[in-house]
C-alpha cells in the first residue's frame, strides 16, 4: 500500500533562464540560454511515497519517493494525461521543448505528468537514502522498477488508469518502450526518441568506460567517498561528451551557434569538464548508468529474455524517431527494432546534433520533433 505524500505539498517554480547548451536535457548548465518567459507553465513539483517497495533485484525499500511534476489540469473524465518519464540524471523540466505556446503539448488542454527516475539525486537515490542502503549499498535500480513506481503513481495517488500517451526521450524512451510491453493498453499512442528497447553490446561498453573513468579516481573509495571524487567525475564527463555530439558537430564547431564572443573550443571543453552535471552525486551516476544498460525489454516476465516477442507484443500506434547521428543509442539499432513493431512509424531525425537532437538540442531538432509529435497526437 502506497503512503501518500499530501496533495497540498506543491511548489510552484517561477519562470527562469535556461540554460541551452544541450544539458537543457540533462540540467546542466550550459552557453546558450533562452528565455522561459514564451513558456509561462513551468509546472507544479509533488513527490509520491511508495512503502516496502520490492525491487527486481530481491531487495525490498522500507520507503522510496518518486518526484514528478505536473503542468496543465486533470479534467474531470481524466482522459486528458500525457505522460513524460524522464532521462538521465534529469528533473521533470527535462521536457518543456515540447511544452507551451507552440509547441506539441498544450497545457491548457492537457494534463502533463513529468516524472523522475530513481537515482537522479530527489527521487529516491543513493545520495538520499539512509543506511543500511545509502550510497553503494543502494540497489541497482532497473527500468521495469521505474515504471512500476510510475504506475502506481498514476493509479494510486492520481487514480488515473489511462493516458493519451507517453512520450519519452532517452532512458525515457527505454521507459515508452517497457511501458508498451508491460502495460499495453495503458496508452493510446507512444512516442520514443533517441532510445531502444534494448541496450546493445556497444552501448554497454560505452557506459562501463564511463563508469571506469569515475571510479579510477582514488578518492571514489569504493562509492564511500567522505568527499566528492572531483578527477573522477571530470574524467567521467570528458568521456560522456565525446559521445553526446556526431563526429561531425564537432568538425563543423557546431558549438559557435549561439555560444558567447570569444567562446573556444578549448572553454567549451572545460565547461564540460568541470561543469557537466552540477552538483551530481557520483553514486547516483553510476546507478543511473547501469539502470541505462540492463535494459532490454526481453526480460520482461514472459518474454524469457527473447526481445524480437517483446517488440513484437507492442499494438499501441508507435512513432520511433532516432536520431541520424546518435552514437549512444545508433539508428541502425531502431530500424532492427522497428522491424518487429507493428504499428510502428520510424521517423528518423536529420540532424547532426547526435543524442541531443532527441530533445530538441538545435532550433531545428525542437522544430522537427514538435511538428511529428503534434501531428502523431492530432490523429483520431
Amino acid at each position: 500500500m502506497a503512503a501518500r505524500t499530501s496533495k497540498t505539498r506543491i511548489t510552484r517554480r517561477s519562470p527562469r533562464p535556461m540554460k541551452k547548451l544541450i544539458f537543457l536535457l540533462i540540467a546542466c548548465s550550459a552557453l546558450w540560454a533562452q528565455d522561459a518567459a514564451s513558456k509561462p507553465d513551468t509546472g507544479e513539483k509533488h513527490e509520491f511515497v511508495i512503502a516496502n517497495f520490492h525491487t527486481e533485484s530481491g531487495v525490498t525499500l522500507p520507503v522510496v519517493r518518486i518526484e514528478y511534476g505536473t503542468y496543465g489540469h486533470l479534467n474531470a473524465a481524466k482522459d486528458n494525461v500525457i505522460l513524460l518519464p524522464s532521462h538521465y540524471m534529469a528533473d521533470y523540466h527535462g521536457y518543456e521543448w515540447l511544452i507551451g505556446p507552440g509547441h506539441a503539448l498544450d497545457t491548457s488542454k492537457l494534463f502533463l505528468v513529468a516524472t523522475e527516475l530513481f537515482g537522479n539525486g530527489h527521487s529516491s537515490s543513493p545520495s538520499n537514502t539512509p543506511e543500511p542502503f545509502h550510497g553503494p549499498r543502494f540497489p541497482q535500480m532497473t527500468i521495469r522498477d521505474n515504471v512500476e513506481a510510475v504506475h502506481r503513481l498514476l493509479t494510486e495517488e492520481l487514480q488515473i488508469r489511462h493516458v493519451r500517451a507517453i512520450i519519452g526521450f532517452s532512458m525515457g524512451c527505454q521507459q515508452a518502450f517497457q511501458w508498451a510491453v508491460s502495460y499495453p493498453a495503458f496508452a493510446d499512442r507512444i512516442v520514443g526518441t533517441a532510445g531502444t528497447a534494448k541496450t546493445y553490446g556497444h552501448g554497454v561498453v560505452c557506459l562501463e568506460g564511463q563508469i571506469a573513468a569515475l571510479t579510477a579516481d582514488a578518492a571514489f573509495k569504493d562509492g564511500d567517498y567522505t568527499t566528492p571524487p572531483t578527477k573522477g567525475l571530470e574524467a567521467f564527463s570528458v568521456v560522456w561528451t565525446a559521445w553526446l555530439f556526431s563526429q561531425e558537430w564537432w568538425r563543423k564547431e557546431l558549438w559557435r551557434e549561439g555560444a558567447k564572443p570569444g567562446t573556444t573550443f578549448e572553454s567549451v571543453l572545460k565547461e564540460f569538464r568541470t561543469n557537466f552535471i552540477p552538483g551530481a552525486d557520483a553514486n547516483d551516476l553510476i546507478l543511473q548508468a547501469r539502470t541505462w544498460e540492463y535494459h532490454d525489454v526481453g526480460k520482461t516476465a514472459g518474454f524469457n529474455g527473447d526481445t524480437e516477442r517483446a517488440l513484437r507484443s507492442i499494438k499501441v500506434p508507435f512513432l520511433y524517431m532516432p536520431s541520424e547521428t546518435d552514437l549512444y543509442f545508433p539508428v541502425g539499432d531502431a530500424r532492427y527494432e522497428a522491424a518487429f513493431i507493428q504499428n510502428v512509424s520510424l521517423v528518423p531525425i536529420p540532424s547532426l546534433w547526435g543524442h541531443t537532437a532527441g530533445a530538441g538540442g538545435s532550433p531545428a531538432d525542437e522544430k522537427f520533433l514538435n511538428e511529428k509529435i503534434g501531428r502523431f497526437l492530432d490523429v483520431q
